[in-house]
């Protein structure tokens, strides 16, 4: 039920994004400019989209697992993708200390893992099992996907606001066959890009919670996440900010990469976090009592 919840919470979000970028198409007076914005963003987007994969991994330095290299850890992602009827997804190493893992992929069929040094130093089989549930959970409830279609309407709508302040700077503004205004391409320029921002960190942070309980309801073990999660956020606080900690090839930290920090499982900038209206992530807290609940409801 909280699967089904969650999903109708992302697709009512998506909508909402769909419904900001016409009203933005109509503050600003011009049918022509929105459907030039939104196909901009669905070029871009698309080629995101298709090189995603490849582009995440390298962006954080991740190398593939060689066929015998970290037996146990195929063992446990070739059972859960099993149990979840999707192919097994690649396994990559990202070879840094701090502890993380993250998935991505357009599709299952496409889809790749990868896991820190840290995370398999510091956890335990049960709470790597955990992890590796929630990544593929990801894979399982096309998160990728859903991602994209979000990051494109946002794109689409941020473009039509830079094309507001073109509007104002060289004389728009004229109510003309029932066009924008001034006042409303000034709405749009600084309400619109802020707002779908907020309603694009949402969908993510809803796509967190469905993944906990995908990963729970497939290891049948809410407690291992719990516990893998308090773990991951207290090396997370003790470390300070992951951008200090650097790879043995000298690539940035996940940290100096925020435009992957929603792929992770917990968020690599929780050191820099400002308000939690702007963070990718739900509060660990938040994730940990939910996964809690399961248990208990499994024990009763």
């Amino acid at each position: 039920m909280n699967t089904l919840s969650n999903n109708l919470k992302t697709w009512t979000l998506l909508a909402a994004l769909g419904g900001l970028l016409v009203f933005v198409g109509g503050l600003l007076g011009g049918q022509t400019g929105m459907i030039l914005a939104l196909g901009f963003a669905v070029v871009m987007n698309g080629f995101v989209y298709w090189k995603s994969d490849t582009l995440a991994l390298r962006a954080n330095g991740a190398r593939p697992l060689a066929p015998a290299e970290a037996p146990e850890l195929r063992a446990v992602v070739a059972d859960l993708a099993r149990r979840m009827g999707i192919p097994e997804p690649k396994l990559y190493l990202v070879d840094r200390p701090e502890p993380n893992a993250f998935a991505t992929g357009r599709d299952p069929e496409h889809a790749a893992v990868a896991v820190t040094s840290g995370l398999l130093q510091l956890m335990d089989e049960r709470e790597v099992r955990g992890v590796l549930a929630h990544e593929l959970s990801h894979v399982l409830n096309r998160d990728t996907l859903i991602g994209t279609i979000a990051a494109t309407i946002a794109g689409a709508i941020s473009f039509l606001a830079q094309m507001a302040q073109f509007q104002l700077l060289f004389g728009g503004g004229r109510d003309e066959e029932g066009g924008g205004n001034a006042l409303g391409a000034l709405a749009a320029i600084i309400l619109a890009p802020l707002a779908a921002l907020i309603i694009q960190l949402a969908v993510s942070r809803g796509r967190e919670y469905a993944a906990d309980t995908t990963g729970a309801q497939t290891t049948g073990d809410p407690e291992g996440l719990a516990s893998a999660l308090e773990r991951l956020d207290a090396a997370s606080r003790q470390s300070g900010l992951f951008g200090k900690l650097r790879g043995r090839r000298g690539a940035p930290a996940p940290a100096e990469n925020p435009a992957f920090a929603h792929l992770y499982i917990v968020n690599p900038l929780s050191g820099r976090q400002v308000a939690g209206l702007f963070s990718t992530h739900p509060p660990i807290q938040d994730r940990v009592a939910r996964l809690r609940r399961m248990r208990f409801a499994r024990a009763a």
